[in-house]
């Protein structure tokens, strides 16, 4: 864990040495600065230029701004780092709950869970404010700062320290024997192609910004807003879905998330029902992040409960890096989907919109279309424990589990380094 936070806190630090952030502006700040307040009200931006002048600023980048490559790259660590320490922090976690009482199983991970989407949705206005006011500057001197700050926290955990632990091979046997089971390979395949097919509509920022004119600002505050209401969505579940079955969770939220994004049909289409551009597109987003924070409890009590007895942090770490891969192969996926139909920003600012149109009738059926593999995932914890109980045990579908699982990690960390090193390579904008 620490070496984890140490790693984020030198890549924000290099980025900050490596270039002028301080002389970086905000750009396009918006509802802030350069509106006016019956302009926020009613969600249509005014620019003191006309539209083009707008759209070419982007193309106006400031000498003492990163580059690509180098914001690329410190993000790269940065993430690294990161994701280093939250495994170990969800590994404390893992191992705690396995200590719950059966009939309070979910409480600690719901209660931790929601104390870090609290702080996510505290974190995003401040930096939001802080970026409106002075830029990158602050925003990256944070984030190189407090992981160090948390460094002496990490000393107060308990920790056995001459421990007889088993060797490296004996774990990764011991995993391979628990990929081998049908109690692991089959959810866990649930929610790896469910993950996969969740492919967003990748061009969709860019149609917020390039036809719509929306502003950094009110870009951020849609980000807030899901924040806000992802944090609601994890306290939701605690409070009234923990006892629906796991197949009700998904099944109601994934017709939920069709809903909402087939309604980006209607935003494109200037069908809005009275509403302003902003709040229309707010709404959506938002309240597709709730229905993400309901989805995202059941997966995690399910991982625990799969872990095998002395194996549990990397168990834990395994089957989230499982969930996490796919999240990151739908988002790979979403960039090669651009290449369908052209909805690149010459496209839009000439008001031909029937490739987005197509886009998003296309991730929505995709996403929908996930709910076909609900079949694979217990309804209970009981289920779930029958399932173990069960000794049926595949070692194709072990090696076909970790096999898909190595490659989606390779095939996204490639387009993520395709897209760092050639910007534009899918055709894209």
């Amino acid at each position: 864990m620490m070496v984890g936070w140490c790693v984020a806190s030198l890549a924000m630090l290099w980025l900050m040495l490596a270039s002028d952030l301080y002389q970086v502006r905000p750009r396009n700040s918006g509802c802030f600065q350069n509106n006016s307040q019956d302009d926020i009200n009613s969600g249509e931006v005014r620019y003191d230029d006309d539209a083009s002048s707008s759209s070419s600023s982007y193309n106006n980048i400031p000498l003492n701004a990163p580059s690509i490559p180098l914001l690329g790259m410190t993000i790269l660590l940065f993430g690294t780092g990161f994701w280093m320490a939250d495994v170990m922090g969800d590994s404390i976690v893992a191992e705690k709950a396995k200590l719950e009482p059966p009939e309070a199983r979910g409480s600690v991970q719901s209660s931790c869970y929601a104390y870090r989407f609290f702080g996510v949705m505290v974190a995003a206005p401040l930096s939001t404010w802080m970026y409106s006011k002075s830029g990158p500057f602050y925003v990256v001197l944070l984030l190189s700062l407090l992981p160090l700050c948390i460094l002496p926290l990490v000393y107060l955990l308990k920790e056995e320290k001459h421990a007889i632990r088993p060797s490296t091979k004996e774990q990764c046997l011991e995993i391979w024997r628990t990929v081998c089971s049908r109690a692991v390979w089959q959810p866990m395949g649930f929610v790896y192609l469910y993950n996969v097919m969740q492919v967003g509509n990748a061009a969709w920022r860019e149609y917020l910004v390039t036809v719509l004119h929306f502003t950094s600002c009110q870009l951020n505050l849609m980000l807030i807003a899901a924040y806000v209401l992802l944090y609601f969505g994890i306290v939701s579940y605690k409070q009234w879905f923990i006892t629906w079955s796991w197949r009700k969770v998904y099944i109601v939220t994934t017709f939920l998330n069709g809903l909402f994004s087939a309604l980006q049909v209607l935003l494109i289409k200037g069908i809005t029902f009275g509403l302003s551009n902003f709040w229309f597109a707010l709404g959506d987003d938002a309240f597709s992040e709730f229905i993400a924070g309901i989805q995202f409890l059941p997966t995690t009590i399910m991982m625990v409960h799969l872990c095998p007895a002395g194996s549990e942090g990397a168990s834990y770490a395994m089957f989230t890096t499982v969930n996490n891969s796919a999240l990151t192969l739908s988002s790979a996926l979403s960039t090669v989907l651009l290449g369908i139909w052209d909805v690149s920003r010459p496209t839009l600012e000439a008001g031909q919109l029937t490739g987005m149109v197509n886009l998003t009738y296309l991730t929505t059926f995709v996403q929908v279309g996930a709910i076909c593999f609900v079949g694979w995932l217990p309804a209970f914890k009981d289920d779930l424990t029958a399932l173990k109980d069960d000794q049926h045990r595949s070692r194709v579908g072990g090696a076909i589990f970790l096999f898909i699982t190595g490659a989606s990690i390779l095939y996204a960390v490639g387009v993520g380094v395709l897209n760092i090193a050639f910007p534009g390579w899918m055709g894209e904008s």
